[in-house]
């Protein structure tokens, strides 16, 4: 008995060693600084594989694991295989090692100014939206994410283009809308201005769009060129009318619990890396937007430019029905000299 007794508790502390080895460096969360401590980053992303945004992704991580040594590791998740972006943001939050491409609708539940991000035609281009989002209004609203929300903006110029509703009749003003079921992002903003042009907005996870669209769940959705080439949309809509009423610009965020966990070496590299790669990335889909186009319309989507000035006198009314975004848009336009 005495024999088994310690042939147990040999194997007790064997077994307990053996776990602490297997858990040193897993990267499963931030750790404590230690010398070859390996910190995993897991990446959601709605887009796919294809999209020069995802692309980017990669270009983050690639750089990222070489400067460190391969001590902070990104892995991606795409075609948002890891959850709608609200419940990957509160995992960020709850100190999971987590982060989501994301836009300033979802964080506009936390700080409610940063939604006019995604107003109707707030800016006009990439340009005037990259200025904004380096602005030191845009950096106080990071600020208040991080101190007050546990959300950290690694880098907010992820550019993905601008937005046209995509739809199985003709558009050509926003009296066309009416009775449509369109798709679009779940954000208040978002589904205020669908239902400014007259359309009846439908808040749905983008990987549902497609077979929502082939089953007349929905009607139509919006989106920008690339989305809607990557999701195969070409398949199941006739028509894409441009009215450019969203410039799509989106952030990298995680939670701050994460990032102060990683040595102050490795925080600014992520820092800096990820907003080379989302500069880079941005450039590409500019470059881009064209070819999506014209594979667009030779899969046989009819492309169809339209006057913009009945869908921005539209949605006018928006930024009456949100607190302080009138004022908030004179503000904007005064950082961006208009």
């Amino acid at each position: 008995m005495k024999f088994k007794g310690v042939f147990f508790s040999s194997v007790l502390i064997f077994a307990m060693l053996l776990l602490a080895a297997c858990g040193s460096g897993n990267g499963s969360a931030a750790g404590d600084g230690e010398e070859g401590e390996v910190y995993t980053l897991k990446v959601a992303t709605a887009l796919a594989e294809s999209d020069p945004i995802y692309q980017g992704l990669v270009t983050l991580k690639e750089r990222v694991e070489e400067r460190t040594n391969g001590e902070v590791v990104f892995e991606i998740f795409g075609n948002g295989s890891l959850g709608e972006d609200k419940d990957v943001l509160e995992q960020a939050k709850g100190g999971a090692n987590v982060a989501v491409l994301t836009d300033g609708g979802r964080l506009a539940e936390m700080v409610p100014e940063i939604g006019i991000l995604g107003a109707p035609y707030i800016v006009d281009s990439y340009e005037e939206a990259n200025e904004l989002v380096q602005s030191d209004l845009f950096k106080g609203w990071e600020e208040e994410l991080a101190q007050e929300h546990g959300l950290q903006v690694l880098s907010f110029n992820w550019y993905q283009g601008d937005r046209h509703l995509l739809t199985n009749k003709e558009i050509e003003k926003p009296e066309d809308l009416q009775g449509v079921q369109l798709r679009t992002a779940g954000s208040p903003i978002s589904l205020e201005s669908m239902s400014a042009m007259g359309a009846s907005p439908v808040g749905l996870a983008w990987s549902e769009v497609y077979p929502g669209l082939q089953q007349g769940v929905i009607d139509a959705a919006e989106a920008h060129h690339s989305a809607t080439f990557g999701a195969n949309l070409q398949e199941v809509i006739s028509h894409i009318t441009k009215t450019s009423h969203f410039q799509l610009l989106t952030g990298l965020v995680t939670g701050t619990n994460w990032m102060e966990n990683l040595p102050q070496e490795y925080q600014e590299i992520v820092y800096e890396e990820s907003l080379k790669a989302a500069e880079e990335a941005s450039g590409n889909i500019v470059d881009s937007l064209a070819e999506y186009e014209q594979d667009l319309i030779d899969a046989g989507v009819e492309v169809n430019e339209v006057d913009i000035e009945p869908f921005k006198e539209a949605t006018e009314t928006v930024y009456a029905e949100f607190d302080g975004f009138e004022e908030l848009r004179e503000e904007i336009n005064k950082i961006l000299g208009k």
